[in-house]
């Protein structure tokens, strides 16, 4: 810049700062009285290495080293304008702001307004806070709230993490800083993209405020609210968030999930679904469990599974359900007051286990099992399964069979130690007893297929086999006992073998049925040796 306010001289050096003395002298006289807001002190000057003014601008122009002060805070820059009269100034070239000894702000350009105590910095802006740096080309200052904000595009960089974002704002006393529009954190294990984040640069922790998707090698996230301790990676997602597998075949949801991506350990409260798209299997609860890494899931407070691997699907239910998975195959056990439904077979007991490389669901204690109008009880059963169909069902001990004709009150009904049917596209096809079998059953009319009769048979063996749901074959052996009684003669004690009880009302309806309990009424106590199961 040249200077107005008088001649040039190429003198000694005394003479040319004794007219810049001079010049800032006249420049001094010139200005009005200073106007200041009520407890706002005035920007001090305290170093420059020229200092001179023009008539046409009322700003003062510094060169040289400058140096300026403001309440606590240095700040420093190659040339200034400093305007008096609104206590304010323009730096340019090289600018420091300095506050403390822990809070450094670097750039190209500063405006900075005395009375607001609002510095604008733009351009290659840099601001360190130890271990903290933002970057950005346009930032603003406020030294009343002690924050500074970015609206053009920002990058937060810690010790761990790295934040970029269109806008964002920082508080170095808090530590606390706010992102939003394009947010993204950057981390060696995982990323963040997110709507609208907070992070503290102190304890690490990203706190969720908007549609967000958390990325890693094992798998991604979707969340609206939450927060993430980015060091030892738990977190806490709210609001129904969604957790996948890395390829996508695994997903858990709930209402709140705790969960670390480090260890693949998930808990679920509220309104879990855990789903295995290649398994085609469903659980769910209001708590649950899940361990990506082991595949052990568990799920309880009205929990039910689903199986839809087959055309129809099965729905099982459990106060406790847990699944657990590995090379061999997969695992499910329910534990008290389990009912499952299926359109071709329901069935109820106290615990229940399914072992897939085995294919064989096992009911334990008082375990029941319906199929069309047939219901088979035991001890124990096991129920042989291909493809998720069922073929075998084996009872072990104080089996019972029995078979509802769906009028007058008429079953059909076998009774012994063990008790083995096999079925054929979904029914019953054929029937082996051993050790004390016993069966009732109604003889018909083969002319006019009326009843004649009822059959009561005694041996140690028996089998029947069936057709169009309908008795085909009796084969009894081993010294066998048989005798019929006419229908006439017949006292309603007849009509039942012992133990004889027909739990058609625990029988699961639908898929909304499972959750009834398994509650036996007064009168069939009786028949149940274990008496556990009462209902007023």
């Amino acid at each position: 810049m040249k200077q107005k306010n008088g001649s040039q001289t190429a003198g000694g050096c005394i003479l040319f700062f004794g007219m810049i003395f001079l010049v800032m002298l006249a420049a001094y006289a010139q200005q009005p009285p200073q106007k200041t807001l009520p407890n706002v002190k005035i920007v001090e000057m305290k170093r420059a290495g020229l200092l001179y003014k023009t008539q046409e601008s009322e700003a003062q122009i510094l060169k040289d080293d400058v140096v300026f002060f403001h309440e606590g805070a240095y700040m420093y820059c190659d040339s200034a304008y400093m305007y008096e009269t609104t206590n304010s100034f323009e730096a340019f070239g090289h600018v420091r702001m300095e506050q403390g000894d822990t809070l450094f702000v670097y750039g190209d350009f500063l405006y900075y307004d005395g009375n607001t105590r609002l510095a604008r910095l733009r351009e290659n802006v840099r601001m360190e806070d130890r271990q903290v740096t933002l970057f950005t080309d346009s930032l603003n200052y406020d030294r009343n709230l002690n924050l500074g904000y970015y609206f053009d595009g920002g990058m937060l960089v810690d010790s761990l993490n790295e934040l970029t974002s269109f806008w964002g704002q920082y508080d170095p006393t808090t530590k606390e800083s706010l992102f939003s529009d394009s947010v993204k954190l950057t981390n060696p294990d995982y990323v963040i993209y997110a709507d609208t984040l907070k992070y503290n640069t102190e304890t690490k922790i990203a706190t969720i405020l908007g549609p967000s998707v958390i990325q890693s090698d094992s798998g991604y996230i979707n969340t609206t609210r939450g927060w993430y301790n980015t060091v030892t990676d738990d977190s806490q997602l709210l609001d129904r968030s969604e957790v996948y597998s890395n390829d996508g075949s695994k997903k858990l949801v709930g209402d709140t999930i705790l969960y670390n991506q480090k260890t693949g350990v998930g808990i679920v409260h509220g309104d879990m679904l855990l789903q295995d798209t290649l398994r085609k299997a469903i659980i769910r609860g209001n708590y649950g469990f899940y361990n990506d890494k082991t595949e052990y899931a568990l799920a309880t407070d009205s929990a039910y599974a689903i199986d839809y691997s087959q055309k129809d699907s099965l729905f099982l239910h459990g106060d406790t359900l847990i699944m657990k998975t590995d090379t061999l195959g997969r695992e499910i056990k329910a534990y008290h007051n389990v009912r499952f439904f299926r359109e071709d077979i329901q069935g109820i007991c106290d615990s229940m286990q399914f072992v897939s490389k085995d294919s064989i669901l096992y009911m334990y204690r008082d375990p029941v099992l319906w199929n069309q109008g047939n219901q088979i009880s035991g001890d124990e059963i096991n129920i042989h399964v291909n493809d998720s169909t069922i073929e075998k069902a084996l009872v072990k001990t104080n089996a019972m069979a029995i078979q509802s004709r769906e009028v007058d009150n008429q079953y059909n009904q076998l009774s012994g130690r063990d008790l083995t049917a096999h079925f054929i596209d979904g029914e019953i096809h054929d029937i082996l007893v051993e050790g004390n079998a016993t069966s009732l059953y109604y003889a018909f009319d083969e002319k006019d297929s009326t009843i004649i009769g009822l059959n009561h048979t005694e041996s140690p063996f028996l089998s029947m086999e069936f057709k169009n749901r309908k008795l085909e074959k009796l084969k009894i052996w081993s010294s066998p006992r048989a005798y019929m009684d006419p229908l006439s003669l017949l006292k309603p004690e007849d009509t039942k073998l012992k133990g004889f009880v027909w739990l058609d009302y625990l029988r699961p309806k639908n898929n909304r049925d499972i959750f009834r309990g398994n509650q036996r009424k007064k009168e069939d106590i009786d028949t149940n040796p274990k008496k556990r199961f009462v209902r007023d």
